[in-house]
């Protein structure tokens, strides 16, 4: 049987991620992670080090928060503290060398900088953001940066409220953006959805003082531990591509440390009901009995006459659609109704 539009479509999105993970082609030259408490990007970071290690891309690692190197890390660059024009000569000193026209050379060198909190660079250099993006791409080196969205971006004084925020300025920069959720909470949130309740949420959504009831929660099982990636890639043609994946990280005790992926409709948990799969087709709606006739049923109900048919010929005189009525032993038959 040959593949639908729709099943072509998925099989395609899966491989725009994944040509995304292993950073082929320049496939984002800047990648947004935007994560939270209740799911740190910490698992797609690794994922994304370990492809890149595979493919021999060096890695840079831009700390504002962080106090030792990956372990896959070549490079770490602290930038707590200092202002964004050090920082840039910083990492351009790491860079590999590369010639303009040694591009299409699959052979050359690449890196990839990992920044791991944008709320500081955007508070650290609010205004002259975009700037110091633009200055650190180049052709051979791509940026993945990670933004919390529950944590707040400390605005300077100066700031001009017509301004972009620095959230919807990265937004807008990022050719794409990974949004990361919970597996166990999204599939709790469908069980709601199935049931036509209100969706549960967790964490500061809560809207609790206290403790953070979401993250004491944590499930044990295999099928609890993945991430929900909600992709947003925008293509050189301009067209976006958007849908949901689910990662399964891989063990570092594996032969294999890459993660599993999959479409979140592939998980037994949202995957729709067979008729709405259907592509609307000749297939016939379930149901306990059979809705066909057979041949003797076909031709009994041809030979029915219909009541009242003789009323629908035309007899002339402008008297065609008169109701021709036989009357049953049970009507009471009245004169004076009948002169009417």
């Amino acid at each position: 049987m040959a593949p639908t539009a729709n099943s072509h479509g998925r099989s395609h999105s899966l491989l725009l991620l994944q040509r995304l993970l292993n950073f082929r082609d320049a496939a984002s030259p800047l990648t947004l992670l935007l994560d939270n408490l209740e799911q740190p990007a910490r698992p797609i970071i690794s994922e994304l080090m370990t492809r890149a290690k595979l493919a021999k891309t060096k890695i840079i690692f831009l700390s504002f928060s962080t106090l030792r190197k990956p372990r896959d890390a070549d490079v770490l660059i602290k930038a707590t503290g200092k202002d964004s024009n050090t920082v840039a000569r910083e990492l351009l000193a790491q860079y590999p060398s590369f010639q303009p026209s040694a591009l299409k050379d699959k052979t050359a060198q690449r890196a990839v900088v990992f920044i791991d909190s944008l709320n500081s660079l955007s508070s650290a250099a609010t205004q002259s953001l975009a700037v110091f993006l633009s200055s650190i791409i180049t052709p051979v080196v791509s940026i993945v940066g990670v933004y919390h969205t529950d944590v707040p971006v400390i605005l300077p004084k100066s700031f001009n409220e017509y301004e972009p925020h620095p959230f919807t300025l990265l937004c807008h920069l990022a050719t794409a953006v990974l949004t990361l959720s919970n597996l166990r909470q999204e599939t709790e949130r469908q069980k709601a959805r199935n049931r036509s309740v209100v969706e549960p949420e967790w964490g500061l959504k809560e809207h609790r003082e206290g403790i953070l009831i979401g993250l004491a929660e944590k499930g044990k099982s295999e099928d609890q531990v993945g991430v929900v990636i909600s992709m947003d890639l925008r293509r050189r043609s301009g067209r976006a591509v958007d849908e949901k994946f689910i990662l399964m990280p891989g063990s570092a005790a594996a032969k294999s440390r890459l993660g599993k992926l999959c479409l979140l409709t592939d998980h037994p948990m949202f995957k729709k009901p067979e008729a709405e799969q259907g592509d609307g087709g000749d297939e016939q709606p379930e149901s306990t009995f059979n809705l066909g006739l057979t041949e003797k049923q076909r031709k009994d109900r041809e030979g029915i006459v219909l009541p009242y048919f003789d009323a629908q010929t035309d007899i002339g005189a402008g008297e065609g659609g008169r109701i021709l009525y036989e009357m049953g032993r049970e009507d009471d038959f009245d004169d004076e109704e009948d002169e009417i």
